[in-house]
């Protein structure tokens, strides 16, 4: 849950950075797009949890799970902001301007709203990514399910139920996530059209 919301805000964040005026800005963004997007989850994790106390700077292994799942995720969801915001059509974006609206409000009352329905389903299938990626976490000592699983499988040798089990329970929670991302994606679709944004 916490890795879902730092990988939400790191998205939104990066993905409108992207499209900043200010070229410093708008590099770093790219940067850490470029950086996250092009090396692995379990690299990223291990460089947090092994590599960082190096430099003196020692993370619990629960936030450095929550830092890597969510700035990795948030990388990949930054482009799907991002792409979302150049869809709108530039005439909104014209309009606001028209009325004299500053940059950060066109962006909060007009841009981003029309761009949450384009966003909707790509973050819903991000976020079940970032579920299944959370499995690796067990490697740097979290006790989550990937990690109880094997824990009870060298202790029962029950292999095939064990890690059976595991797979229904990652595919019921990755339905879980599905079914609400598309209640959501109707529920903001009825508003847009009833005029509630």
């Amino acid at each position: 849950m916490a890795a879902s919301i730092v990988s939400i805000v790191v998205a939104t964040i990066a993905g409108i950075a992207q499209l900043s005026g200010n070229r410093l800005v708008r590099w770093i963004a790219i940067g850490y797009v470029e950086v996250f997007r092009g090396t692995s989850l379990l690299v990223q994790l291990f460089w947090l949890f092994f590599v960082l106390p190096n430099f003196g700077i020692k993370l619990n292994a629960f936030i450095v799970a929550i830092l890597a799942l969510g700035l990795n995720n948030g990388a990949y969801g930054s482009e799907v902001v991002r792409g979302s915001i150049v869809a709108i059509p530039r005439s909104q974006i014209e309009a606001a301007i028209a009325l004299n609206m500053p940059p950060a409000l066109r962006m909060r009352r007009i841009i981003l709203p029309q761009a949450l329905m384009t966003m909707l389903l790509p973050w819903g299938n991000l976020l079940i990514i970032l579920l299944k990626g959370t499995a690796l976490v067990s490697l740097i000592t979290i006790q989550d399910l990937a990690f109880q699983t094997y824990n009870l499988n060298v202790l029962t040798f029950q292999t095939l139920q064990l890690y059976g089990l595991s797979l229904v329970l990652y595919f019921v929670m990755a339905q879980g996530i599905a079914l609400v991302i598309r209640a959501l994606y109707r529920r903001v679709s009825h508003g847009i059209t009833r005029g509630a944004f």
